[in-house]
Protein backbone atom coordinates (compact mmCIF):
# COMPACT_ATOMS: atom_id res chain seq x y z
CA UNK A 1 0.00 0.00 0.00
CA UNK A 2 1.35 3.67 -0.73
CA UNK A 3 0.28 6.62 1.55
CA UNK A 4 -0.13 9.79 0.21
CA UNK A 5 0.02 12.72 2.38
CA UNK A 6 -1.57 16.47 0.78
CA UNK A 7 -3.88 14.67 -1.19
CA UNK A 8 -6.43 17.08 -1.64
CA UNK A 9 -3.76 19.42 -3.11
CA UNK A 10 -3.02 20.17 -7.10
CA UNK A 11 0.10 17.09 -6.99
CA UNK A 12 -1.92 14.44 -4.23
CA UNK A 13 -4.54 14.62 -5.91
CA UNK A 14 -3.91 13.89 -9.16
CA UNK A 15 -1.15 11.53 -7.62
CA UNK A 16 -4.32 9.13 -5.75
CA UNK A 17 -5.40 8.86 -8.99
CA UNK A 18 -2.78 7.91 -11.20
CA UNK A 19 -1.65 5.31 -8.63
CA UNK A 20 -5.37 3.78 -7.82
CA UNK A 21 -5.28 3.50 -12.23
CA UNK A 22 -2.32 1.56 -11.67
CA UNK A 23 -3.62 -0.63 -9.49
CA UNK A 24 -1.90 0.40 -6.49
CA UNK A 25 -3.52 0.03 -3.40
CA UNK A 26 -3.64 3.84 -1.78
CA UNK A 27 -4.29 5.57 1.86
CA UNK A 28 -4.97 9.22 1.27
CA UNK A 29 -4.92 11.81 4.21
CA UNK A 30 -4.98 15.71 4.38
CA UNK A 31 -6.39 18.18 7.01
CA UNK A 32 -10.01 18.20 5.51
CA UNK A 33 -10.24 15.05 3.14
CA UNK A 34 -14.06 13.97 2.51
CA UNK A 35 -14.65 10.55 0.05
CA UNK A 36 -15.93 13.31 -2.85
CA UNK A 37 -11.74 13.91 -2.69
CA UNK A 38 -10.69 10.38 -3.74
CA UNK A 39 -11.75 7.92 -5.77
CA UNK A 40 -14.69 5.66 -4.87
CA UNK A 41 -12.87 2.91 -2.42
CA UNK A 42 -10.14 4.83 -1.65
CA UNK A 43 -9.51 4.60 2.06
CA UNK A 44 -8.99 8.50 3.14
CA UNK A 45 -8.37 9.94 6.69
CA UNK A 46 -8.25 13.23 8.18
CA UNK A 47 -4.94 14.16 9.75
CA UNK A 48 -2.45 16.62 10.22
CA UNK A 49 1.01 17.00 9.24
CA UNK A 50 2.22 19.19 12.24
CA UNK A 51 -0.04 16.57 14.96
CA UNK A 52 2.16 13.29 13.61
CA UNK A 53 -0.03 10.42 15.95
CA UNK A 54 -2.99 11.77 13.96
CA UNK A 55 -0.93 9.79 10.77
CA UNK A 56 -0.61 6.79 12.66
CA UNK A 57 -4.10 4.59 10.84
CA UNK A 58 -2.69 6.09 7.57
CA UNK A 59 0.64 5.05 7.58
CA UNK A 60 -0.47 1.27 9.54
CA UNK A 61 0.61 -0.96 6.41
CA UNK A 62 2.33 0.67 4.20
CA UNK A 63 5.02 0.38 2.37
CA UNK A 64 5.69 3.85 0.86
CA UNK A 65 4.79 7.17 1.61
CA UNK A 66 4.19 10.45 -0.79
CA UNK A 67 5.58 12.99 1.91
CA UNK A 68 4.39 16.29 0.84
CA UNK A 69 6.40 19.38 3.15
CA UNK A 70 5.10 22.49 1.23
CA UNK A 71 3.07 24.95 2.05
CA UNK A 72 2.58 27.23 5.52
CA UNK A 73 2.44 23.91 7.43
CA UNK A 74 6.09 23.30 6.74
CA UNK A 75 7.35 25.49 9.46
CA UNK A 76 5.82 23.95 12.03
CA UNK A 77 6.10 20.03 10.56
CA UNK A 78 8.07 17.93 12.84
CA UNK A 79 9.83 15.37 10.33
CA UNK A 80 11.90 13.29 12.41
CA UNK A 81 8.34 12.69 13.97
CA UNK A 82 6.79 11.61 11.13
CA UNK A 83 9.06 9.76 9.40
CA UNK A 84 9.36 7.59 12.91
CA UNK A 85 5.67 7.09 12.77
CA UNK A 86 5.72 6.22 9.12
CA UNK A 87 8.60 3.47 10.18
CA UNK A 88 6.62 2.23 13.05
CA UNK A 89 3.56 1.66 10.57
CA UNK A 90 5.87 -0.62 7.88
CA UNK A 91 7.26 2.45 5.26
CA UNK A 92 10.38 1.44 4.37
CA UNK A 93 10.25 4.37 0.99
CA UNK A 94 9.81 7.46 1.00
CA UNK A 95 9.21 10.15 -2.02
CA UNK A 96 9.75 13.97 -0.74
CA UNK A 97 7.62 16.59 -2.47
CA UNK A 98 10.42 19.28 -1.54
CA UNK A 99 11.25 22.33 -3.20
CA UNK A 100 13.39 23.77 -6.12
CA UNK A 101 14.59 26.51 -3.79
CA UNK A 102 16.92 24.16 -1.32
CA UNK A 103 19.13 24.56 -4.13
CA UNK A 104 18.50 27.84 -5.61
CA UNK A 105 17.39 30.07 -2.25
CA UNK A 106 19.08 27.99 0.76
CA UNK A 107 19.28 31.52 3.04
CA UNK A 108 15.19 31.79 2.55
CA UNK A 109 13.43 30.41 5.08
CA UNK A 110 10.20 30.25 3.00
CA UNK A 111 11.40 28.56 0.02
CA UNK A 112 14.81 27.15 1.19
CA UNK A 113 16.00 26.64 4.66
CA UNK A 114 12.92 24.97 6.01
CA UNK A 115 12.65 22.35 3.09
CA UNK A 116 16.52 21.57 3.76
CA UNK A 117 16.11 20.65 7.07
CA UNK A 118 12.69 18.03 5.93
CA UNK A 119 15.27 16.83 3.19
CA UNK A 120 17.96 16.06 5.41
CA UNK A 121 15.35 14.38 7.84
CA UNK A 122 14.01 12.42 4.86
CA UNK A 123 17.70 11.41 4.16
CA UNK A 124 18.17 10.43 7.59
CA UNK A 125 15.84 8.57 8.18
CA UNK A 126 16.97 5.05 7.44
CA UNK A 127 14.47 4.23 4.71
CA UNK A 128 14.65 4.57 0.53
CA UNK A 129 14.15 8.11 -0.61
CA UNK A 130 13.67 10.27 -3.71
CA UNK A 131 13.22 14.13 -3.08
CA UNK A 132 11.48 15.92 -5.89
CA UNK A 133 12.31 19.38 -6.31
CA UNK A 134 9.58 21.59 -8.67
CA UNK A 135 9.97 25.26 -9.24
CA UNK A 136 6.45 27.53 -9.92
CA UNK A 137 3.02 25.48 -10.48
CA UNK A 138 1.60 25.86 -13.94
CA UNK A 139 -1.45 25.92 -10.94
CA UNK A 140 -0.08 29.09 -9.42
CA UNK A 141 -2.43 30.45 -12.36
CA UNK A 142 -5.46 29.73 -10.55
CA UNK A 143 -4.81 32.76 -8.50
CA UNK A 144 -6.47 34.76 -11.51
CA UNK A 145 -9.37 32.42 -11.92
CA UNK A 146 -11.65 34.88 -10.21
CA UNK A 147 -10.79 37.68 -12.58
CA UNK A 148 -10.78 36.11 -15.61
CA UNK A 149 -14.29 34.68 -14.98
CA UNK A 150 -15.93 38.05 -14.09
CA UNK A 151 -13.85 40.72 -15.86
CA UNK A 152 -11.92 38.87 -18.36
CA UNK A 153 -8.59 40.51 -17.45
CA UNK A 154 -5.24 39.44 -15.72
CA UNK A 155 -2.93 41.63 -12.96
CA UNK A 156 0.43 40.34 -12.70
CA UNK A 157 3.65 41.74 -12.08
CA UNK A 158 7.11 41.43 -14.41
CA UNK A 159 5.25 40.65 -17.38
CA UNK A 160 7.80 40.01 -19.88
CA UNK A 161 10.03 37.05 -17.61
CA UNK A 162 10.11 33.64 -18.14
CA UNK A 163 10.00 30.83 -15.80
CA UNK A 164 9.74 26.91 -16.69
CA UNK A 165 6.71 26.25 -14.72
CA UNK A 166 5.49 22.77 -14.48
CA UNK A 167 2.30 20.84 -14.64
CA UNK A 168 1.34 19.74 -11.24
CA UNK A 169 0.11 16.54 -13.13
CA UNK A 170 3.51 15.75 -14.36
CA UNK A 171 4.52 16.11 -10.55
CA UNK A 172 2.27 13.24 -10.17
CA UNK A 173 3.29 11.22 -12.14
CA UNK A 174 7.26 11.37 -11.40
CA UNK A 175 6.14 10.35 -7.75
CA UNK A 176 3.99 7.63 -9.10
CA UNK A 177 6.94 6.00 -10.77
CA UNK A 178 9.52 6.56 -7.52
CA UNK A 179 6.95 5.19 -5.19
CA UNK A 180 6.67 2.05 -7.43
CA UNK A 181 10.00 1.74 -8.79
CA UNK A 182 13.17 0.28 -6.88
CA UNK A 183 15.96 2.33 -9.14
CA UNK A 184 15.11 6.04 -8.07
CA UNK A 185 16.56 5.21 -4.29
CA UNK A 186 19.02 8.29 -3.63
CA UNK A 187 18.17 10.26 -6.41
CA UNK A 188 16.91 13.72 -6.29
CA UNK A 189 14.89 15.38 -9.42
CA UNK A 190 14.24 18.93 -10.10
CA UNK A 191 10.90 18.72 -12.26
CA UNK A 192 10.28 22.14 -14.35
CA UNK A 193 8.26 22.70 -17.62
CA UNK A 194 9.91 21.97 -20.95
CA UNK A 195 10.03 26.05 -21.79
CA UNK A 196 10.15 29.38 -20.36
CA UNK A 197 6.81 31.21 -20.31
CA UNK A 198 6.37 34.94 -19.16
CA UNK A 199 3.06 36.27 -17.21
CA UNK A 200 1.85 37.76 -20.45
CA UNK A 201 1.74 34.33 -22.45
CA UNK A 202 0.45 32.32 -20.00
CA UNK A 203 -2.33 35.04 -20.13
CA UNK A 204 -2.27 34.61 -23.66
CA UNK A 205 -2.68 30.81 -23.36
CA UNK A 206 -5.73 30.89 -20.81
CA UNK A 207 -7.23 33.42 -23.35
CA UNK A 208 -6.88 30.97 -26.33
CA UNK A 209 -8.14 27.99 -24.39
CA UNK A 210 -11.51 30.25 -23.32
CA UNK A 211 -11.78 31.20 -27.17
CA UNK A 212 -12.35 35.37 -25.59
CA UNK A 213 -9.82 37.62 -25.11
CA UNK A 214 -8.20 38.65 -21.97
CA UNK A 215 -6.88 41.65 -21.25
CA UNK A 216 -3.46 41.73 -19.25
CA UNK A 217 -2.48 44.10 -16.90
CA UNK A 218 0.92 44.64 -15.71
CA UNK A 219 0.88 45.85 -12.35
CA UNK A 220 4.10 47.51 -10.98
CA UNK A 221 5.94 46.16 -7.71
CA UNK A 222 4.59 48.14 -4.85
CA UNK A 223 0.88 46.80 -6.28
CA UNK A 224 1.57 42.99 -6.44
CA UNK A 225 3.03 42.96 -3.33
CA UNK A 226 0.04 44.91 -1.77
CA UNK A 227 -2.04 42.04 -3.51
CA UNK A 228 -0.04 39.19 -2.33
CA UNK A 229 0.39 40.38 1.43
CA UNK A 230 -3.05 39.89 1.84
CA UNK A 231 -2.95 36.37 1.94
CA UNK A 232 1.01 35.62 2.09
CA UNK A 233 3.57 35.98 5.06
CA UNK A 234 5.86 39.20 4.48
CA UNK A 235 8.79 37.03 4.10
CA UNK A 236 7.06 34.20 1.85
CA UNK A 237 6.25 37.83 -0.61
CA UNK A 238 9.38 39.05 -0.72
CA UNK A 239 11.04 36.00 -1.84
CA UNK A 240 8.45 34.79 -4.29
CA UNK A 241 8.79 38.79 -6.16
CA UNK A 242 11.92 38.46 -6.48
CA UNK A 243 12.23 34.93 -7.92
CA UNK A 244 9.15 36.27 -10.23
CA UNK A 245 11.52 39.40 -11.20
CA UNK A 246 14.72 38.79 -10.65
CA UNK A 247 15.35 34.62 -11.36
CA UNK A 248 18.27 33.13 -10.99
CA UNK A 249 19.98 31.39 -14.10
CA UNK A 250 18.92 28.05 -11.87
CA UNK A 251 15.56 29.14 -11.56
CA UNK A 252 15.37 29.55 -15.30
CA UNK A 253 16.98 26.64 -16.10
CA UNK A 254 15.12 23.63 -18.05
CA UNK A 255 15.31 20.59 -16.06
CA UNK A 256 15.62 17.10 -18.27
CA UNK A 257 14.38 14.94 -15.53
CA UNK A 258 10.55 14.95 -16.33
CA UNK A 259 12.16 13.33 -19.42
CA UNK A 260 14.39 10.91 -17.80
CA UNK A 261 11.46 9.01 -15.30
CA UNK A 262 8.92 9.34 -17.60
CA UNK A 263 10.43 9.17 -21.19
CA UNK A 264 8.11 11.59 -22.86
CA UNK A 265 8.55 15.67 -22.24
CA UNK A 266 6.85 17.42 -19.63
CA UNK A 267 3.54 18.81 -20.55
CA UNK A 268 3.74 22.85 -21.43
CA UNK A 269 1.51 25.57 -19.50
CA UNK A 270 -0.83 25.98 -22.79
CA UNK A 271 -1.65 22.24 -22.32
CA UNK A 272 -2.47 22.68 -18.49
CA UNK A 273 -5.02 25.56 -19.44
CA UNK A 274 -6.79 23.61 -22.07
CA UNK A 275 -7.28 20.59 -19.30
CA UNK A 276 -8.30 23.36 -16.67
CA UNK A 277 -10.49 25.81 -18.52
CA UNK A 278 -13.37 25.50 -16.53
CA UNK A 279 -12.05 27.13 -13.38
CA UNK A 280 -12.10 30.48 -15.72
CA UNK A 281 -14.99 30.22 -17.83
Amino acid sequence: MIAVTGATGNVGRSLVQVLTAAGEKVSATSRGITAADVPGGVPHQRADLTRPESLRPVFEGAEALFLQSGGAAAYLLSPGDILDVAKAGGVRRVVLLSSQGVATRPRSASHGATARAIEDAVRQSGMEWTILRPGGFNSNAYAWAESVRTRREIAAPFAGIGLPTVDPDDIAEVAAVTLREDAHAGQIYELTGPVLTTPRERAESLAEALGEPVRFIEQTVEEARAQMLRFMPEPVVETTLSILGEPTAAERRISPDIQGVLGRAPRTFAEWAQRHIAAFR
